[in-house]
């Protein structure tokens, strides 16, 4: 493929949007170098930005709770819990929501 040859004989990666040169950021060459190497493969691709998760004392804390009482609200069911290994992990946005359903900002 000409192109992914390109791009591995080159550290600029400029881009042309309505007829603006636009030069690509160092980790945006890599990630598009990665991504037309999977096209290339036949694989399919997939992109996203991962949420970040909060184990329960950050959680807590983003709430403005104790620890003890975001643990019952997370047992109970009522603010949902993903887990890893035996730890809680929390998503920001479940806390958000629990917060916006209380009427609070969490500010």
């Amino acid at each position: 493929m000409r192109l992914r040859r390109a791009l591995d004989e080159s550290n600029d990666t400029t881009v042309f949007v309505n007829g603006t040169a636009l030069q690509l950021p160092k980790e945006a060459h890599q990630a598009l170098i990665e991504v037309l190497s999977r096209f290339a493969d036949g694989e399919s691709v997939s992109i996203g930005t991962p949420e970040l998760l909060l184990n329960t004392s950050q959680a807590a804390q983003m709430a403005g709770i104790s620890n003890s009482y975001l643990r019952k609200l997370a047992d109970s069911g009522i603010i949902p819990v993903e887990y890893r290994g035996t730890h809680r992990r929390i998503r920001p946005s479940a806390i958000q929501a629990w917060l916006d359903s209380r009427g609070e900002t969490g500010k």
